[in-house]
């Protein structure tokens, strides 16, 4: 390890190229390949799987999943950050959610309907390695580079993160649509070649293109835990340890992040500034959040594509022009914070979500479907990097940064577990996603009545 002073050059990359390491999970793994890839586990129309005693629908299994990893995320890290903070080594913690993650990466090789339980370990690893990580790689940030330069780096973080993924998918997915381009076997049966019909053997060839796709999709799920532990190295190298305090982690100790958290609550009370911000933070970012997640699986539902291959096609398109677009979005929206400032451009990064809500409930084409993408990409990249960056210069003066991040995560991760609890629930009850992106609106409108409310300078309560 190389000891860097903060601010400089050298580690703020090494920061954010952790960044380039970690985001091919959320972009092949959360928002593409996996998705479609589960989707294509399920042959008939009832798409219901045996789980646990019960029978669920497909979605909804992957759905309490998710939902349930992130509480576990939302309860454990508080505590590991109060251990990080006392031992005082993060990067050791960050480390082992990265490469826990990593391996559930891999393992998502062997997902099959047949051994769900283990396959939804692999799905649950690979999700709380990547989330278990950002609390501490978030936490980086004002130790690593000063309050004029967190608005840059951190966008700077979100558009190597997009690089890599999309560097990365494009492989991937170039193994998925031309299989035999990488080695995959798409031979059909002499047998039917000579004695079949040109129906036959069209058929077949669908068949067997169509079966090394799904091992494409296999490997593709590999190539993403290999790349997230390697290109880790770099930021693992160059990050600073965190100051060693010696200590030994007790029985006490485990809880210590818990009294830590309540520590910061009750500092927060005393900044109305921050505890304002973290209000509208905990609503917006609920809704943003939940749509990223639930994207895929609106657009493959709702849009009519007119066939199957289509449909995976015009994913895919959609996934690649939100990924790119976000690149500029995170740009120009640390641009528009440093000339118009933190909040006022979340109020309008925020307007446009809301604005996205009422247009993706009338969306039925792919053309409309790609114009929501672009402006999703717009505004993801924007909103997400702004609010890590802003509640990062509204820190009091402390050394106790993790705690700090610890509570920010914790509220980001209970606002994804309710908006999906919410989203879920309509979508059960109308039959209709559409009924379920158009409710959240209500929490983009609720934001922005909030971040009116942030004064714009620090106040102190008494």
């Amino acid at each position: 390890m190389v000891k860097l002073e903060k601010g400089s050059k050298k580690l703020l990359n090494a920061w954010a190229f952790y960044d380039w390491a970690n985001s091919v999970y959320t972009l092949t793994i959360a928002s593409s390949i996996f998705p479609i890839f589960y989707s294509a586990l399920f042959l008939s129309e009832i798409k219901t799987v045996q789980a646990f005693g019960t029978e669920f629908k497909s979605t909804a299994l992957i759905t309490f999943v998710t939902a349930f990893t992130f509480l576990v995320v939302a309860i454990t890290s508080p505590i590991l950050s109060g251990i990080a903070d006392y031992v005082g080594n993060k990067k050791n913690f960050l480390k082992f959610f990265c490469y826990v993650g990593s391996v559930g990466c891999i393992g998502l090789y062997t997902f099959s309907l047949e051994h769900i339980h283990l396959s939804l370990m692999f799905y649950f690893m690979g999700l709380i390695g990547y989330w278990g990580s950002l609390v501490f790689y978030n936490s980086y940030l004002p130790d690593i580079a000063f309050p004029e330069q967190q608005d840059k780096i951190s966008a700077r973080g979100f558009s190597m993160g997009y690089i890599g993924s999309v560097i990365l998918l494009i492989i991937n997915l170039a193994m998925v649509m031309k299989p035999d381009w990488f080695g995959f076997d798409i031979s059909i049966d002499d047998a039917i070649r000579k004695t079949g019909s040109e129906e036959d053997i069209m058929m077949a060839l669908k068949k067997a293109k169509d079966a090394a796709s799904f091992k494409a999709m296999k490997i593709a799920f590999i190539t993403v835990g290999v790349w997230w532990a390697l290109f880790s190295q770099y930021s693992f190298y160059f990050l600073p340890a965190g100051s060693s305090k010696g200590h030994k982690v007790t029985k006490a100790v485990v809880f210590n992040g818990l009294k830590e958290l309540r520590l910061v609550w009750r500092q927060l009370k005393q900044n109305l500034r921050l505890k304002r911000y973290l209000y509208a933070f905990f609503v917006f970012s609920m809704a943003v959040q939940t749509i990223m997640l639930v994207a895929v699986y609106f657009g493959e539902e709702e849009i009519d594509w007119g066939g199957a291959s289509e449909k995976t096609t015009g994913l895919i398109v959609s996934i690649l022009v939100i990924q790119l677009v976000a690149i500029l979005g995170a740009i120009l929206t640390s641009k528009a914070s440093s000339r118009f400032g933190n909040i006022k451009t979340l109020i309008v990064v925020n307007f446009i979500w809301m604005a996205l809500c009422f247009y993706a409930y009338f969306m039925q084409t792919p053309i409309q479907f790609y114009i929501a993408a672009g402006f999703v990409g717009l505004v993801m990249g924007g909103v997400q990097s702004l609010a890590r960056s802003t509640y990062s210069k509204f820190l009091p003066e402390t050394e106790d940064t993790t705690s700090y991040f610890s509570f920010y995560d914790v509220a980001e991760k209970i606002g994804i577990v309710i908006g999906m609890v919410i989203f879920a629930t309509i979508d059960q009850v109308t039959g209709s996603m559409r009924n379920a992106i158009l409710f959240l609106f209500i929490f983009f409108l609720f934001g922005i009545v909030l971040l009116y409310r942030v004064p714009e300078k620090e106040k102190h309560v008494q």
